[in-house]
């Protein structure tokens, strides 16, 4: 009985000293320059980054620096991190091509072991604009015209597993359309073709896009966010204008390499919640056609997760791969 009693008792303080060290661990975190690697500069990865670096470094009351390495799609960057010591002083902030990359081309880190998601820091939703002359006013008149014209209209994207792609690709799954996509260097040449009329449809940021809405030059039908957003006011989702569950957004999370301790993510992304609720810092976000987002480690890996399984089926159905 003594001999079980004490057994206990030095369970019990074994643990007692591991929770300390655990928690002592979070509290002295960070001890030296954090470091937040993205992509090139520039773009929602650049700007996410920078505005968290920027209130993190008071936070932390260490020097947060950005690190761009572009090149590869984010590979530079995601292998950068993937190897990196799990202490939570190497961070990455990327888009959702994290995940969506490795489901076109192989690539040398797996999403789901190589990172510890931390927080889903803002989305940027796109919107489903046409050229003025088409006669169509909602979705549903769209996608009935595309039905009676199979494979006549085409529709513009940049890059390859972009929302603006992708976003297409599921509009034509749920509608069951046949539409033709017509690959660009970039966004901007995409919306160039569409208000000259040269193909009929995009899925482009909306941020952007509105400035071209406005002007007539083009014709906005719904947003690709589950929710209406002031970027697009007054726009229905395309889940409510006839696509239940229809959502393709732009999404920029921050990730920390596999086994960084749960302490030291949860001390991050408490921070990071903490400057993501400024209003200084989601007007800079809302200029840019990005919004803030937020929630815990745990929602953003459930957002991987269902993304994952989500997008896979897209594009295997469309037989969509990157070089």
């Amino acid at each position: 009985m003594n001999g079980a009693l004490h057994l206990r008792n030095a369970i019990g303080l074994l643990a007692g000293l591991l929770l300390g060290a655990t928690v002592a661990v979070a509290q002295n975190f960070p001890i030296k320059p954090v470091r937040i690697v993205t992509a090139e500069p520039g773009g929602g990865n650049d700007l996410a980054a920078r505005l968290l670096a920027q209130g993190l470094t008071a936070a932390f009351g260490q020097q947060v620096i950005v690190e761009a390495r572009g090149g590869g799609s984010g590979a530079l960057a995601a292998q950068a991190v993937a190897r990196a010591a799990p202490d939570g002083h190497t961070l990455l902030l990327y888009s959702s091509a994290l995940w969506i990359l490795p489901l076109m081309k192989t690539v040398a880190w797996d999403p789901a072991k190589d990172f510890s998601p931390v927080i889903l820091a803002a989305m940027a939703p796109n919107i489903l604009v046409v050229h003025p002359s088409l006669p169509v006013a909602s979705v549903k008149a769209l996608a009935a015209l595309a039905r009676a014209r199979p494979g006549e209209l085409n529709y513009a994207f940049g890059a390859t597993g972009s929302a603006m792609h992708l976003g297409a690709e599921l509009f034509k799954a749920m509608m069951h359309v046949d539409i033709v996509r017509v690959p660009f260097k970039g966004t901007s040449p995409g919306l160039t073709a569409l208000m000259a009329g040269q193909v009929q449809l995009m899925f482009p940021a909306a941020g952007g896009a509105m400035l071209h809405v406005k002007s007539g030059r083009l014709k906005a039908l719904a947003v690709t966010s589950a929710h209406p957003t002031e970027l697009a006011p007054g726009m229905p989702t395309m889940a409510s204008a006839g696509l239940p569950g229809f959502e393709a957004v732009s999404t920029y999370g921050m990730f920390a390499p596999a086994k960084t301790p749960p302490e030291i993510i949860a001390r991050i992304n408490q921070e990071a919640l903490r400057v993501l609720a400024r209003t200084e810092v989601k007007e800079r976000f809302f200029s840019a056609g990005v919004e803030t987002f937020g929630g815990s480690p745990e929602d953003f890996a459930a957002i991987m997760k269902s993304d994952f399984l989500r997008w896979g089926k897209v594009i295997r159905d469309a037989g969509i791969r990157e070089e």
